[in-house]
């Protein structure tokens, strides 16, 4: 008998599968050889080492937001602010990367640290105001997100902008700060590592320490947490610090490892990402590894699918509204677990 403990797990597999069945039949009426570009879809991106590479590359900075918002996510707050720090916590790599100096083993060591840091001070805020005053912490995020963008692209324009340059680009980041490839014949870099180490200490720290308790009975039940003796306040904003340091380190190691020079003149998106990779994990650090290698992995396939096909990337919108409708719906398969937990306990319908 299947036991409730894997509803979730089984309802995120169902979910996922519905999206990919609702794309494949969009393909269907739209493509004039829907069988090819499904393949493409599929197999495309793990049909040579430098495409799955790109699936790898992609997924990096997806991990780093995922495991941000879990955080936030399993604390029951609502935050989206790795958006903004993400893009920030760029900003100040580059700055370093920029105008400092120093050996190729420090140089991206501290452009990293910097940027976490500074995402961790900045996340500081909002966690400040929600557990002192019960501030909404998606006004204030999504608000810290518009003021870190404008004054990020402000310091882009008029500090940080390359006169040569050809399109609105900072000045190059000096190679010392770049981070190693790992794998030749593709950008994977050491980025990765650093990736999979913040995501199994985070597991460690959640679920294996006595702080981590206190995170997820908070996020549970706030007034029972408290009347236990639990530091609510003290818990939230130490997971905005953590979280906002993590947001911060996946812009710097994104920066650092993909770019020669800084960019981003609109907001990435990995920020927002991060939220739905949250989601697909059931705000498991562990399950952030997959999640952020499905996502990566179907974006991949779309872009290959529009550039050797007749259907367009954007399809790949089609399957992110989808999961987010339905795992978000609470009521969505409720009844089959409400069938295994009457089984479960021996009651018969």
């Amino acid at each position: 008998m299947l036991k409730a403990a894997h509803f979730e797990k089984i309802r995120t597999v169902a979910v996922i599968l519905i999206a990919l069945f609702l794309t494949f039949l969009i393909i269907a009426i739209l493509s004039e050889d829907p069988i090819q570009t499904i393949l493409v879809f599929l197999l495309e991106p793990v049909s040579s080492m430098s495409n799955f590479g790109n699936v790898i590359e992609m997924s990096i900075p997806l991990m780093f937001t995922g495991l941000s918002v879990v955080l936030l996510f399993r604390t029951n707050l609502f935050n989206l602010g790795a958006e903004g720090l993400f893009y920030f916590a760029g900003i100040v790599a580059s700055t370093i990367a920029i105008h400092f100096t120093m050996s190729h083993w420090l140089h991206p060591i501290v452009g990293i640290l910097a940027g976490g840091i500074t995402g961790a001070l900045l996340s500081a805020i909002p966690g400040y105001f929600k557990a002192k005053w019960n501030v909404n912490e998606l006004v204030t995020s999504l608000m810290f997100n518009s003021i870190l963008f404008g004054v990020g692209l402000y310091l882009l324009n008029y500090k940080l902008r390359d006169p040569q340059a050809f399109s609105n680009a900072s000045y190059k980041l000096q190679p010392t700060a770049l981070l190693d490839q790992i794998v030749p014949g593709t950008r994977i870099h050491t980025g990765l590592i650093l990736a999979l180490l913040c995501i199994f200490a985070v597991h460690y720290y959640m679920y294996k320490t006595r702080w981590g308790y206190e995170l997820r009975m908070t996020g549970s039940n706030r007034s029972f947490a408290e009347y236990s003796g639990i530091n609510t306040t003290k818990v939230i904003i130490m997971v905005h610090v953590i979280a906002g340091f993590l947001a911060g380190m996946g812009g710097s190691v994104e920066v650092l490892g993909m770019y020669t020079r800084f960019q981003w003149t609109s907001l990435p998106g990995y920020g927002l990402d991060g939220a739905l990779v949250a989601l697909l994990a059931k705000n498991n650090p562990l399950s952030v590894i997959g999640a952020s290698l499905f996502l990566a992995y179907i974006r991949v396939g779309a872009d290959l699918m529009a550039r050797m096909t007749d259907v367009p990337s954007e399809m790949i919108s089609i399957i992110q509204a989808v999961i987010i409708l339905l795992i978000s719906a609470e009521q969505f398969l409720k009844f089959w677990k409400t069938r295994m937990l009457l089984k479960e306990a021996g009651i018969h319908e």
